[in-house]
């Protein structure tokens, strides 16, 4: 059961220092120390998102995993993606959504290809006939400590088409399929304002989401259709003992003192899919635990 008391957000969830992990990419859940919490046993549904159709990338763990669940419990129905290696991480995002008494279509997508975008887009059209909310959430990291040197030309290509042109053919596809009151929210981060040197390619892509979701928010605005994006602070999920060296103080630099889980992002998303948020649009709603943002 939730507890909605107020809690002291500093020690809600678990804080460094964290026992030292690592993961081979794209890292998996179970074996994480402490276990992510994704709302499982804490998000509770007001049906702010009854039957909606969500089209979401990277839906099999993490922040997705997240999304896909509050979504659910608030009625919408989800197409998720996830990597051919994170089937046993996608079919327990599936279980949830349907526990929630939803629809839930995982689909094995690697959207660094415009051809399998096409056909993500497709499937959810066959699903449910249109695309109420487009979440554009899957991502690709891999620090480089060592420097620019050290950033190889194929690690930066799949970066930028995991990050930019996945985001990019999605929207351009799914526009066609929404109608007035549809959203399309985009994930960036707080790397797009405060960029670390080793993640400077992810950040690179984070910048440029920034930019992407306020000039498409303003190029759609006509047609009753809401872009916005959510800028994530350090979040304990398996992409960073998969692509971090350092996991022991992970996210001890927020003010807040540690990371955050990734049910506390969720609300964020649901709020700007939900028309509670009508009036916005080419927002960042930025959830950094107390780093200033401009």
């Amino acid at each position: 059961m939730a507890d909605d008391r107020p809690q002291d957000p500093t020690t809600r969830h678990p804080r460094p220092e964290f026992p030292q992990q690592e993961q081979e990419h794209p890292g998996w859940t179970g074996p994480m120390d402490p276990p992510p919490d994704h709302g499982e046993e804490s998000y509770r549904g007001s049906g702010l998102l009854t039957d909606r159709a969500t089209l979401l990338t990277g839906g099999d763990s993490g922040i997705g995993r997240a999304v896909a669940i509050a979504f659910a419990r608030e009625g919408a129905d989800v197409v998720f993606t996830h990597l051919p290696e994170e089937e046993k991480e996608a079919r327990e995002t599936a279980r949830l959504v349907e526990e929630a008494g939803r629809t839930a279509v995982p689909v094995a997508c690697d959207i660094r290809e415009e051809d399998r975008c096409r056909e993500l887009v497709d499937r959810a059209v066959a699903e449910f006939g249109r695309i109420d909310v487009l979440v554009n959430n899957a991502a690709y990291q891999m620090s480089q400590p060592d420097g620019i040197g050290a950033i190889s030309t194929e690690q930066f290509d799949r970066v930028v088409r995991t990050n930019l042109y996945g985001m990019f053919w999605l929207c351009r596809m799914s526009l066609p399929h929404m109608r007035p009151g549809a959203s399309i929210i985009n994930t960036t981060s707080v790397q797009a304002y405060k960029p670390s040197p080793h993640l400077l390619d992810y950040a690179m892509t984070k910048g440029a989401i920034v930019t992407f979701t306020q000039g498409l928010a303003q190029m759609v605005a006509g047609d009753g259709i809401r872009v916005n994006a959510v800028a994530p602070g350090p979040v304990w999920t398996p992409l960073i003992p998969a692509t971090l060296p350092d996991t022991a103080e992970f996210g001890k630099q927020a003010p807040l003192g540690r990371p955050a889980q990734p049910a506390e992002m969720a609300p964020a998303y649901v709020f700007l899919a939900s028309q509670r948020a009508s009036f916005i649009t080419a927002e960042v709603l930025n959830a950094t635990g107390g780093t200033p943002l401009p």
